[in-house]
């Protein structure tokens, strides 16, 4: 028996779901659901769910009624255009991240440069979409009339749109630009596409088993009622089935909930793998209890349209908790696209329609201006809706009201192709075709549907066009063929303007070129907020500017040219998600200009393509992937270069930094790539500048100071064109560290002159021993002969005396020139031994400075080498140690273990060696001795041997930083092969 509701009851059940629908939008806005489930794949793809509306949960039988199985090409379409994401929805969502493009206007007036084509897009997309607006509320308020089975629709319709308008308020406009999603809202609309589909499956398989007692009596109900079956095949045969699919493919993309829950919601590009196989998935589940219902509702002959046969059956079975899953289902895809679709429509008619004509004070809240503003146009939207649903008179089908809707949002899918796919096509040839196929679609459809007509007469055609579920593909097919003739014939015949043609390049599939490289007049962050301030306030600007600068990662103190032009780059795009791509332009382009061409440089972005090459790595096939695979060896060989590469454009920015350059520098090209030259930090900035200068090509052997040492260089420059750009030359600088080859150089040439000067002591001392030895023989003589004479004796003990220390400078002359001279065997020397030794024989001289040797060597630190030869060389380190230091002092002698050699460490406690004399001290002769104290000759001895052993002497002075005093000679010898393995 037909069961019927209470109106108080309905209401209050639509109440307690919005408020539902409510709760469940707040609980994730406010975070307290974990972000994996509201950020995860499966949430955005039911989130896109939005599509079915009422018209398909309910107009969904109808249509199978009226075109059989070309019902599918509801779902099929949709399906369609998420299999082709790959071509056709990830280039759109690229864009719309990209320059924060929040609708579809915005991707027309980005693309084409024009206010007037959002402003085109805004007010055809209004038009257009309110009678799918209209559909939404007359199914609602149909389903209400007969539930209770009064005729109160048109206050029913008034209190839904209340209370539809509160919740997108409360949850649609709470933020206002782009960069921040409405995570609350994406959950709430993915639960109401779960309760749609749980509604329609339930139903689904109540018809399946209750009505019919399962799949054989289904079949058996099918034999014996053959015209059920035949009437979903003859529709597919003759009917306009391909103009469904055409028309529900556009609409995937076009429709304003579409692209705002695809695009504009998008939280991660990732999970639009996910939707593109989940969202058919979805909707093939719909479409399932579909047939069931529609075979169902005849057999039980239910009263009502078969529009509503997914409402009619409950009430049919007298069954109250089946009617009203099918309301609350109804109702659930009612109220999902409202808000979704005025949502995008009032974000479009603010940017295109408002802002244009109006723009805030400077001085106010911009933010809350635009934020009530939006929600006014809200308020005004759905208003206009249910005004058109009030002229409408509810007399309309859904199907009806719905395709009428989709045919006119079908205009704008030649625009949306060819911003992916066309960048010769123009403003002028977009606005020319949408014009002209919204106005064959304002004749042939909304006229008929508003006005009720009949059908009129069409003189060319010669017939009369009628409106109906016959003839509506005539007029689709017909407004979008006259749309795409004149957009092509305007834009080939029509010039497109130069930032029409560098949109078209952002925008374009495969885009890896940018707009040039350009000089800005504001040379930092907080001229940019200045500028700013004057179309947006103090507090706006800077706000706008501070949210770039940490979207990009730069410091506030940023001063590199090519970080200015992304940061206004994302400025615009911030703007963009804030005011529209055209007020965000206009400001920009007014307040944050590039220098005139006669005052700046113009190249192309060479940073900017690099980086697209680099994101399009993995998609570059043919040519255009062995191009890129020889730029990346280039570049790579360039990075790699033992080298250092600095490449400068004409306006001396630094585009390349290789790692030769940081390791020579300490400065990272993360530093300086995009920065002026004159940014360097000393001394490169005078050295790298004063050579570009000079007109010479090369530098050979450039000396350089740099942290207290010294380095060696060899610079090389070349001017290099640029291609696309002729008159601008750039330079390659190379840099060559030769530091160690000139240390190695500079210790070849040490150890010739110290081998030259042995030579010449070798010769030296042979010529002067001879005559040394004679005259030390006369003197002897002549005190044997004159014994009685002492002033004869003291002369000739004097002689004598002279004569033992010539032959002691003699001596040593012959042991440095004899250093490394001859082929010794070597042992494993105790250092510790050798050191106790000399100290023992130092200790015999009671003329030296009173001293405490301290002899800490370890017996297990033993060297390969000469004992004897080692000997000298700490005895005559222990001596000079012991001349320096001061009465009472203490001498400490240690070892140490570094990797494959010991080094031995003489302190002592003396004034120390003055920087300036330190390199001189192995030289032969030089010593800081007074006269007659000192040949010069021992520490060049201690060199030549430490040298012959294949080990390194160091100085260290002042050896103690606390009272700068004090001097340590470290040797390092290398260990003996034995004790190494002893120990591993």
């Amino acid at each position: 028996m037909p069961t019927s509701f209470n109106l108080s009851q309905l209401v209050l059940i639509s109440t307690l779901y919005l408020l539902v629908l409510f709760g469940v939008a707040w609980v994730s806005e406010r975070g307290m659901l974990p972000r994996w489930i509201t950020r995860h794949p499966l949430t955005y793809t039911l989130s896109l769910g939005v599509y079915a509306s009422a018209w398909t949960f309910y107009g969904a039988v109808g249509l199978a009624y009226q075109y059989g199985y070309g019902f599918l090409a509801t779902y099929l379409g949709v399906c369609g255009a998420f299999l082709l994401a790959p071509v056709l929805l990830y280039p759109i969502l690229r864009i719309t991240r990209t320059y924060q493009l929040s609708s579809l206007a915005d991707l027309f007036a980005f693309r084409f440069r024009s206010t007037w084509s959002g402003a085109l897009t805004t007010v055809v997309m209004l038009i257009g979409v309110l009678p799918l607006l209209a559909l939404q509320i007359q199914a609602v308020a149909d389903a209400i009339g007969i539930l209770t089975l009064e005729p109160m629709q048109g206050r029913v319709a008034f209190g839904y749109c209340v209370l539809i308008t509160l919740f997108t308020v409360l949850f649609g406009s709470r933020h206002i630009a782009a960069r921040e999603k409405h995570e609350g809202l994406v959950f709430a609309i993915a639960f109401e596409s779960i309760v749609k589909l749980a509604a329609l499956g339930i139903i689904g398989v109540y018809a399946l088993y209750e009505v019919f007692g399962g799949p054989m009596a289904l079949e058996a109900w099918l034999l014996q009622n053959q015209t059920a079956l035949a009437a979903l095949h003859t529709p597919l045969q003759e009917g306009p089935w391909r103009t469904l699919l055409l028309v529900f493919f556009a609409s995937a993309i076009v429709m304003p909930h579409m692209y705002h829950m695809t695009f504009t919601e998008n939280l991660n590009p990732r999970a639009m793998v996910s939707a593109s196989w989940g969202l058919p998935l979805y909707l093939l589940l719909m479409s399932l209890a579909v047939p069931l219902i529609l075979w169902a509702g005849l057999k039980l002959g239910v009263d009502t349209n078969p529009e509503y046969f997914t409402l009619g059956l409950g009430i049919t079975v007298g069954n109250q908790p089946l009617a009203l899953l099918a309301y609350i289902g109804g109702l659930s895809a009612s109220s999902g696209l409202i808000i979704v679709s005025t949502l995008a429509l009032s974000g479009m008619a603010l940017n295109h329609l408002v802002l244009p004509l109006y723009q805030p004070p400077a001085e106010g809240n911009i933010y809350r201006w635009l934020k009530w503003t939006r929600r006014g146009l809200i308020f005004t939207i759905i208003m206009a809706s249910y005004g058109f649903y009030l002229l409408l008179g509810a007399e309309q089908d859904l199907s009806n009201l719905g395709i009428v809707a989709f045919v006119a949002t079908l205009q704008f899918l030649p625009g949306v192709l060819s911003v992916l796919y066309w960048p010769t096509a123009n403003r002028r040839g977009f606005i020319g075709g949408l014009v002209a196929g919204i106005g064959v679609w304002v004749v042939t459809m909304l006229l008929p549907l508003a006005g009720n007509l009949d059908g009129f007469y069409i003189p060319l055609l010669n017939v009369v066009y009628v409106l109906d579920d016959t003839s509506w593909h005539l007029a689709a097919i017909a407004s979008l063929a006259t749309n795409v003739l004149v957009f092509s014939l305007v834009s080939l015949f029509t010039e497109a303007s130069r930032e029409e043609k560098s949109a078209a390049e952002a925008c374009a599939v495969e885009n890896v070129r940018r707009p040039q490289r350009r000089e800005l007049v504001a040379a930092s962050p907080q001229e940019f907020a200045t500028q700013l301030a004057k179309p947006l306030g103090a507090k706006t600007a800077q706000r706008e500017v501070e949210q770039a600068l940490r979207d990009l990662g730069l410091p506030f103190d940023e001063h590199r040219p090519y970080a200015l032009r992304r940061l206004r780059d994302r400025l615009e795009a911030n703007l963009s998600g804030l005011m529209g791509p055209s007020v965000a332009q206009d400001i920009v382009e007014n307040f944050l200009p590039y220098k005139n061409g006669a005052e700046g440089y113009v190249t192309e972005d060479i940073h900017f393509i690099e980086n697209r090459l680099e994101e399009y790595h993995s998609r570059l096939t043919g040519l255009a992937a062995e191009l890129d695979a020889l730029r990346r060896y280039h570049r790579q060989t360039l990075q790699e270069l033992p080298m250092g590469v600095c490449s400068l454009a004409k306006d001396r920015e630094i585009l390349m930094w290789n790692r030769a350059m940081e390791e020579l520098t300490d400065i990272s090209a993360q530093q300086v790539v995009g920065s002026r030259l004159n940014t360097l930090a000393e001394p490169w900035e005078s050295l790298l500048v004063s050579f570009i200068e000079q007109p010479a090509e090369h530098l050979h052997k450039q000396r350089l100071s740099v942290d207290g040492g010294t380095r060696w260089l060899n610079l090389h420059k070349a001017a290099i064109d640029e291609p696309l750009a002729p008159g601008n030359s750039g330079l390659v600088l190379l840099v060559e560290d030769l530091t160690e080859t000139q240390v190695l150089e500079d210790r070849l040439v040490h150890s010739e002159r110290l081998a030259s000067i042995g030579r010449l002591a070798a010769g030296v001392a042979h010529e002067i021993g001879n005559p040394v030895t004679g005259i030390a023989c006369l003197a002897q003589n002549l005190r044997e002969e004159r014994e009685g004479d002492g002033e004869i004796i003291e002369i000739s003990g004097q002689i004598v005396e002279q004569t033992k220390r010539i032959s002691r400078i003699v001596q040593s002359l012959m042991s440095f020139a004899h250093a490394g001279g001859r082929q010794q065997q070597l042992y494993p020397v105790d250092l510790a031994a050798v050191t106790q030794d000399a100290v023992a024989l130092l200790s015999l001289n009671k003329r030296g400075t009173e001293v405490q040797f301290l002899n800490l060597c370890d017996p297990d630190h033993r060297v390969e080498g000469d004992p004897q030869r080692l000997a000298q060389v700490l005895i005559n380190l222990l001596s000079n140690a012991r001349d320096a230091s001061p009465p009472g002092g203490t001498i400490r002698i240690w070892t140490e273990l570094i990797e494959h050699a010991v080094e031995l460490n003489v302190e002592d406690e003396g004034s120390g060696i003055p920087k300036a004399i330190q390199e001189q001290l192995f030289e032969p002769f030089f010593t800081t001795k007074d006269p007659g104290e000192g040949t010069g000759l021992g520490l060049s001895l201690v060199y030549s041997i430490v040298e012959e052993h294949y080990g390194q002497i160091m100085i260290d002075s002042p050896a103690n930083a606390g009272t700068q005093r004090g001097t340590r000679i470290r040797v390092e010898l290398p260990r003996y092969a034995e004790a190494t393995d002893a120990e591993r």
